[in-house]
């Protein structure tokens, strides 16, 4: 079932039209009138698009009309991004304009009369567009409703008790684990020690209400506990409802068995709120039990205190069960760590898989099935429900070609019915906000088990608008990462690492099913299967070589994305690319990366909507066209790793917007001038630039710069700091010529710093002195591959803001600084490939052990796999 996405698209294009930046330029140009009855309409459109979501799995005719709105707001965001172009050419012009340019300028479509009539004529049709899509839309007998997505969302049905522990497989250890915590005397330290939580969490299909049902049902809770009591919340957290639920199932685990009539009960479903809790508190008062909260989805702390506090009345060591998706809830909730229930093993899984897929001893007369069903439970990564989806959905059928299909074929492909594995993963996806559903159907466009990085994914989102400044004042950047969170939280990213200045994750492999089951027509990923791509395809990754040469490319202007997600693998067809960079003028986000071209086309100035461009490890490129810097819009230009690039194209100056740059070039000196004039570039990267001796004048500062890194820059000879005054970040690895003592400057310059790594300099004996002037600032230091180095400089216990101090690959250092106690702010301390310092600060044994005894996290020498230190040295460049 895909999704349209048209809510969070139609509500981004609503807050750009209501920004004070766009009414001001649409008062400029004379087009404010149209706007605002745009603005007007696209409200009331809006507030039908949740119900036509709802129904249009029911009436194609909506589908057509989801996808008219949809491609109307792109439009549209495509005319209002002609506002900024035109106010930076004017920003260009005035800069840099001479005066031919100026008389030029005058005779263009960029000439002020002309862009407005232009603009006026793009906004009416817009206008005409979506009134007639508005009226189109009152047939359909559409309701207006104005909540978010995910605030009204279906559940699964509700859950009981009751379970045959017979058809239960692989969960004996969870069980007992599970038992073990509820034996435990409540943990110290609870403000009551009458209740303990223990939460059990983990995506959905995995089996959490099953192994709670498991706990439940064992008879060694019957002995310990008086009462036990099974409340599903699922829905809303409703405290009156829960406490009805509450009150009706202790009554009956506290009456006689079921052959007894309970016809006596009271309805107390007419109760208020007053008579519940004091009904609920005599039901508990005194009374050691054991309570199953089911499925929790609300993360409203003030309505759980609110029900503890009720709870509390129960005997001590009264235990409470809480079920759910999401980590934060577990963290709110529990008063134990969370526990975090993992896959089944790949042999219970097929355990599992036959004894849904055959009737009881079956397997045995269909040996060369039982063979095909172990190919087919590796698609379900261990998760217990979607095993029992593919089992069920071959049972009882003994065709061999049918099993065939569904080996060969993935989940999102198979037909999915209410209670599979998909739909209940789809609750998870329901209850996102608009903007996150967005950002997540993007991983579709990445293979299975692909090593995502935090800062490649989140450029993209910001790339493609999804995530905007609530406030005008927040970095993107930021809004992207907390968007990272998110995900993380509700357990749908795994395998999650934060290195010292990345992070990487992996998607689970039904999570990635997910994706591509609500993304099927505006993502496409294109590899040797892809037959065509449809018209309405937004966003293309290309993750095989020459899987494009068969493929017949979309013939609409829509195309907003054009990935290369997989490393090595890049196309040499110019012919291809030509047709991209005139087909697809409206292109956002274009990466070429490990493509073979020797030249680019002049016709890349015409994507004047780019944001990032990304061009690295094309090693064939000697030089880029000049006309490249009419991409006024362009934030990220990536040109790491082209080795051949001669030289870096004139006018960079003029690409006032960049934020980004990372280059590899065979120039021996750059001027500071091609960077002076980028007021916005907070990301600086060299690589690989053997040649280059000397870079930046001593004129000028870069103002805006955070970040540079220097990597393999063996000819470099010096870096004079001083230009870059607001430097948080620097990275310096295996530039060998450099004089770390910064001309042997006298005074310590007073710096920004708060990271640094500095690595790979075999003839370095000491620390540079100038790291002191970061004294008051540093939070992470990084030294990496020291073979001479044998003392750390006293200095660095001034550093008295440091979190993070990683020290690799120093084999001669042999102790840490005696006053390292006073990093009162040290939370990690990692030592690995020091021998002898590694000795010393041995857990437990160590003589250094007394000094760094109060860090809170302290890793001494765990070697580590070749995956890990590859990704570790990736994450410092």
């Amino acid at each position: 079932m895909a999704e349209s996405f048209v809510f969070g698209v139609a509500d981004s294009l609503l807050g750009k039209l209501a920004s004070y930046a766009y009414e001001e330029a649409s008062r400029a140009y004379g087009v404010y009138e149209d706007l605002q009855r745009i603005k007007d309409t696209l409200s009331i459109v809006k507030g039908l698009l949740l119900d036509a979501e709802e129904k249009k799995n029911k009436q194609h005719a909506l589908r057509e009309w989801l996808r008219q709105i949809r491609n109307i707001c792109s439009d549209a965001e495509d005319v209002l991004d002609g506002f900024e172009l035109q106010d930076k050419k004017k920003q260009v012009m005035k800069v840099f304009g001479s005066t031919s340019m100026k008389v030029r300028h005058f005779f263009s479509s960029s000439n002020p009369l002309a862009f407005r009539f232009k603009m006026s004529c793009q906004i009416k049709e817009i206008k005409d567009r979506l009134d007639k899509v508005a009226a189109d839309g009152t047939r359909f007998g559409l309701m207006r409703i104005d909540d978010e997505p995910g605030l009204s969302v279906q559940r699964r049905e509700l859950t009981h008790s009751h379970v045959d522990v017979s058809s239960v497989i692989g969960r004996e250890n969870d069980k007992e684990a599970i038992i073990q915590l509820l034996m435990e005397s409540n943990p110290k330290g609870l403000g009551d020690k009458s209740l303990s939580v223990i939460p059990i969490v983990g995506i959905g299909g995995l089996g959490k209400t099953t192994l709670a049902k498991l706990v439940f049902n064992d008879k060694r809770i019957d002995e310990v506990f008086q009462m036990k009591i099974w409340v599903c919340v699922s829905n809303d957290f409703d405290i009156r409802h829960i406490i009805i639920k509450i009150i009706n199932s202790a009554f009956l685990s506290s009456s006689p068995p079921p052959s007894v009539s309970i016809s006596h009960q009271e309805d107390i479903n007419h109760f208020d709120i007053e008579q519940l809790q004091i009904r609920l508190r005599h039901k508990l008062s005194s009374q050691k039990f054991i309570l199953v909260l089911d499925d929790i989805w609300s993360d409203d702390r003030a309505k759980w205190i609110e029900l503890l506090d009720l709870l509390k009345v129960g005997a001590a060591e009264s235990k409470i069960i809480v079920t759910t998706r999401s980590n934060p809830i577990a963290s709110m909730m529990g008063t134990v760590p969370s526990y975090v229930l993992e896959g089944l093993s790949e042999e219970n899984c097929l355990s599992l898989f036959v004894k849904w897929a055959f009737k009881d001893g079956e397997e045995e007369k269909y040996s060369n099935l039982v063979e095909i069903g172990k190919e087919i439970v590796k698609k379900c990564a261990g998760v217990p429900l979607a095993v029992r989806t593919l089992g069920s959905s071959l049972f009882p059928k003994y065709d061999l070609n049918k099993w065939i299909f569904v080996r060969d074929h993935e989940i999102w492909n198979l037909e999915q019915k209410k209670d599979d594995i998909l739909p209940a993963l789809k609750l998870s996806y329901d209850q996102m906000p608009s903007y996150l559903r967005q950002c997540f159907a993007f991983f579709s466009l990445y293979p299975k088990d692909y090593i995502f990085n935090v800062a490649s994914i989140t450029t993209l989102w910001i790339a493609l608008g999804l995530v905007r400044p609530r406030n005008g004042i927040e970095k993107p950047e930021n809004i992207a990462r907390e968007c990272i969170d998110d995900l993380l939280s509700r357990s749908f990213l795994q395998d999650f690492n934060d290195y010292e200045f990345n992070c990487d994750f992996k998607v689970h492999d039904l999570i990635h099913d997910l994706a591509l089951y609500v993304a099927k027509e505006e993502f496409v990923m294109v590899d040797s299967n892809t037959q065509n791509i449809s018209d309405h395809a937004r966003h293309l990754s290309i993750v095989e070589n020459d899987s494009l040469g068969h493929v017949i490319c979309p013939n609409s202007k829509s195309v907003r994305t054009i990935l290369s997600p997989v490393e090595g693998v890049g196309l040499d067809n110019e012919t291809l690319l030509h047709t991209w960079l005139s087909r697809y003028k409206y292109l956002r986000y274009l990466d070429l990366s490990d493509y073979s071209f020797e030249t680019l086309p002049n016709s890349i100035a015409k994507l004047e909507h780019l944001r990032v461009f990304i061009l690295n490890n094309n090693i064939k490129i000697k030089r880029l066209p000049h006309s490249i810097f009419k991409l006024l819009n362009l934030q990220i230009l990536d040109l790491s790793g082209c080795t051949k690039l001669e030289t870096l194209p004139k006018g960079l100056e003029k690409m006032i917007s960049l934020q980004y740059l990372s280059i590899t070039t065979k120039q021996s000196i750059l001027s500071l001038d091609e960077f002076a004039n980028l007021n916005h570039l907070q990301f600086l990267a060299f690589s690989y630039c053997k040649n280059m001796n000397f870079f930046f004048s001593m004129a000028h500062q870069l103002t805006s710069l955070e970040t540079l890194s220097l990597y393999s820059c063996w000819n470099l000879k010096s870096l004079p700091l001083h230009i870059f005054p607001k430097l948080q970040t620097l990275i310096i690895v295996d530039c060998k010529m450099l004089n770390m003592s910064l001309n042997n400057e006298n005074t310590i310059q007073k710096l920004r710093l708060k990271h640094l790594c500095i690595g790979d300099f075999p003839r370095l004996l000491t620390l540079p002195g100038w790291i002191e002037g970061a004294a008051e600032t540093l939070e992470t230091l990084t030294i990496y591959k020291f073979p001479n180095l044998k003392t750390l400089p006293m200095c660095l216990t001034t550093l008295t803001r440091l979190k993070k101090l990683y020290i690799y690959d120093c084999p001669q250092i042999s102790s840490l600084p005696c006053d390292i106690h006073h990093l009162t702010s040290l939370e990690d301390l990692v030592i690995e490939d020091c021998p002898e310092l590694c000795r010393k600060c041995k857990p437990q044994s160590g003589e250094h052990q007394p000094m760094i005894a109060s860090i809170k996290n302290v890793s001494i020498g765990e070697p580590r796999g070749q995956e890990e230190e590859r990704r570790h040295q990736t994450s410092k460049v």
